[in-house]
């Protein structure tokens, strides 16, 4: 036998596998041990809920806005008159609370100033001291109905 009867040419032998068998983890690991070339790409949001807007027109709005959103407090002016007032009655705050049917923890949070403010309780809370919370007059007595 001779060299030139030899045939020197690489010869590719393929199985047909299907794709997803190509695709399962262990396909790709006996590729590689085989050492064949396997290329894997991870797709971007791959396996995700596709109808999902992306960053749309407004995340540059959102992005740029820089003004600070928050709920506004009870003024130290409010506070201190509640607490005052309270302390003029001989109160505690859980009895201030019992009368106004509230919670302690509401006239701690309005006395601390960090109380949303809600007109009901500081209207209840007036009653109870006799002093203005609300409105332009806060901290004067309160006055009774306006007689005829």
């Amino acid at each position: 036998m001779d060299a030139r009867d030899q045939d020197w040419e690489t010869t590719y032998i393929r199985k047909n596998v299907s794709a997803s068998q190509a695709r399962s983890k262990q396909a790709v690991t006996a590729a590689q041990r085989s050492g064949s070339a396997v290329q894997t790409d991870k797709k971007f949001g791959g396996g995700g809920n596709r109808n999902a807007p992306g960053p749309g027109k407004n995340s540059l709005k959102l992005d740029n806005e820089t003004e600070e959103l928050h709920h506004d407090r009870v003024s130290k002016d409010v506070s201190t008159v509640i607490m005052q007032g309270r302390q003029a009655k001989g109160l505690t705050q859980k009895e201030l609370a019992n009368r106004i049917n509230e919670k302690q923890e509401t006239i701690r949070e309005l006395e601390g100033g960090k109380a949303i403010p809600n007109n009901q309780i500081l209207g209840k809370i007036e009653r109870v001291i006799g002093i203005k919370c609300r409105g332009k007059d806060i901290g004067k007595p309160l006055g009774g109905p306006k007689k005829k």
